[in-house]
């Protein structure tokens, strides 16, 4: 708590001041940029400005900005995102939303699903680095009606560049702790480093992404070293004001030590192999104030868990998964609003030394209508129809409402419902004497209400809000004692009351300054209704208290950023970890300094991962060119 304390000083010692531009990657959002940002996973496409729902944004200039070297930090410092890592610097990494489970949140790019069938702990194993991203999407709640199954609690959606303009980065970085190694990891220090270049070849007519990354570290601890390659592409082509193609290609590869990450302490020499790769072709066509959409999209997964890495004959699993997606949709203006409508199908398959060989399909319809009920009132209502080949038929309906008072002023509520397929794993996984699945499991299915209310004043922003979230036939892996495998049961009725309140505010000053801060607290209060005394894993690590709190301030050629976070999850003890970043232009380039785990704070996200120390980093980026 001293370090907590410490830090809140240190951001209220700086001067209240706003913002102005200036060269530099510029983290404060604009509102006036921010209202022309266009959400893209949602069915209609929305701008952020007349958005019925609780949807926050993280631009590039933020991201840019930000003391975080993988997009799984990035994430942390948004309000309600749970980022549990077991490997740093982006190895692996399971992610939630309000105090849901890692299989309850749903992740896209460009609006492609991320959604692994074997587990959520491969969601995050995507190809695009954070140089190719325009800005990220998350969306809070039970999102069916708007991305399909398994946006129980939510969905974040990642939308890489596109522009008229060519433009090039390259960002060369490296880091280390200065800590030697633990014994049997050789000699030297713990450290790493990372490189990536993304360029776009634009104009009027098209947009070429290409975009390569690579990270090597040497790990924070014994067995932790990691290996990390993304390749990613995106293109956009228009043929006419009324005709365009789309296509995204991805791959990415990870290796790492998998000390503790599962079966804690005899796992000490485990390593794993994670490779996945997506594809998606899409086209949009539009006939006056109709258009439609069809897209094809694949990805595809390999998980290869390796239990003694110097023996793979004994406790290895390879798990190869892969899911045919196909979706056509549609939207059609009218005179009391616009319709949405279409379908998608989803074709998953498995094969896996430990789970079997599996096979199941998903087949869902939507409509949405979207409609200005009145010159304050906007409103959208939709209803989602899915059809699962294990499991049958359900509906999922969803109501938002926004109301805006007056210029400053603006309440918003929301009804939705969302289900959960059980994985691969949970019903198949045959793990003996650690672990064993459970055919007999049914989908989870959601019902999330909300209200918040929002205040605009100048650069002034204000958010808070209440959510109420039931989780029917909830699912959690348990177990009765120590000699028994833990297995998945439908444990009962899991419900979740949270409060939200966000904050942030800009200044300007004179002599080319500006400074800003962003203030964002949760409270979470689950509880699980059962009939069986058996306790629930997920209720010990579900996340309580979360408080992200930051500064910002810019001179000239130079800017720093400071951003502290402090959580508590259920029955464990609270931890603080600051961290500051230092930026410096020079024409083409940014040099940056960052200093991660400032007060150098013992703390643990997911399994039996001490996550690193005090960590030191340098880098350089340069680009090219405007988008």
């Amino acid at each position: 708590m001293k370090k907590l304390l410490a830090t809140l000083i240190l951001l209220a010692a700086i001067p209240s001041f706003s913002q102005q531009n200036n060269t530099l990657p510029d983290p404060d959002l604009e509102i006036n940029e921010l209202d022309e940002v266009i959400i893209q996973g949602n069915r209609l496409q929305t701008p952020f400005s007349e958005s019925t729902r609780d949807i926050q944004v993280i631009t590039q200039k933020q991201i840019q900005a930000l003391p975080a070297k993988s997009l799984n930090e990035v994430l942390s410092f948004i309000s309600g995102v749970d980022i549990r890592q077991r490997g740093p610097f982006g190895t692996q990494t399971d992610i939630s939303i309000d105090g849901g489970t890692s299989e309850q949140t749903l992740v896209l790019i460009n609006g492609v699903k991320m959604l692994d069938s074997q587990t959520a702990h491969n969601m995050m194993n995507i190809p695009v680095p954070l140089s190719a991203i325009d800005h990220i999407e998350v969306i809070r709640g039970a999102a069916a009606r708007v991305y399909g199954i398994n946006a129980l609690t939510g969905a974040i959606n990642i939308v890489t560049k596109k522009s008229k303009l060519s433009t090039v980065s390259v960002d060369i970085r490296a880091g280390s702790s200065f800590k030697g190694k633990d014994d049997g990891d050789g000699g030297g220090i713990y450290g790493g480093g990372a490189a990536e270049v993304t360029g776009v070849y634009g104009s009027d007519t098209q947009s070429q992404l290409f975009s390569l990354a690579q990270s090597n570290s040497n790990g924070q601890r014994y067995n932790s070293a990691s290996k990390n390659t993304r390749l990613f592409y995106s293109g956009n082509y228009d043929f006419n004001s009324n005709n365009s193609i789309q296509a995204m290609a991805g791959y990415a590869q990870s290796h790492f030590g998998a000390n503790g990450f599962y079966a804690a302490p005899g796992d000490i020499n485990s390593e794993e192999h994670v490779k996945s790769s997506v594809f998606s072709l899409s086209s949009k066509h539009t006939w006056g104030d109709f258009t439609l959409s069809p897209r094809i999209s694949d990805r595809y997964g390999e998980d290869d868990y390796r239990y003694f890495k110097e023996d793979i004959s004994r406790g290895r699993s390879i798990h190869y998964t892969n899911a045919l997606m196909l979706e056509l949709n549609s939207s059609l203006k009218t005179g009391i609003g616009t319709f949405g409508f279409g379908w998608e199908s989803r074709l998953e398959k498995i094969n896996s030394s430990n789970i079997g060989e599996h096979e199941r399909d998903n087949h869902g319809v939507y409509a949405e209508l979207k409609s200005f009920l009145s010159e304050k009132l906007r409103g959208t209502i939709g209803l989602y129809g899915n059809y699962n080949t294990d499991f049958g038929y359900q509906m999922y309906p969803g109501l938002d409402l926004a109301y805006r008072i007056n210029h400053h002023w603006k309440i918003a509520a929301s009804i939705g419902s969302g289900q959960r397929i059980p994985s691969f794993t949970d019903l198949y996984l045959d793990q003996r004497p650690g672990n064993i699945g459970n055919a007999l499991l049914q989908p989870e299915n959601a019902w999330n209400y909300e209200g918040n209310i929002q205040y605009q004043n100048g650069n002034l922003q204000l958010k808070t809000g209440y959510f109420y979230r039931q989780i029917s036939e909830f699912i959690d892996w348990v177990r009765e004692d120590p000699s028994t495998p833990y297995s998945p049961i439908n444990l009962g009725k899991n419900t979740m009351h949270g409060i939200y309140g966000r904050m942030q505010q800009d200044f300007e000053l004179a002599g080319k300054q500006s400074f800003g801060y962003q203030v964002s607290y949760n409270y979470l209060r689950p509880s699980v209704e059962t009939s069986t005394e058996i306790q629930s894993k997920y209720i010990l690590e579900s996340l309580k208290h979360q408080l992200v709190a930051g500064v910002h301030y810019s001179i000239n050629d130079f800017s720093f950023q400071i951003k502290n976070r402090w959580l508590q999850r259920e029955l464990a003890n609270a931890y603080n970890v600051a961290d500051v970043r230092l930026n410096y232009k020079v024409q083409n380039f940014l040099l940056y300094t960052e200093i991660t785990n400032l007060f150098n704070a013992t703390y643990k996200e997911a399994g039996a991962v001490p996550m690193p120390t005090r960590w030191f980093g340098l880098g350089v980026t340069y680009q090219w060119g405007q988008g």
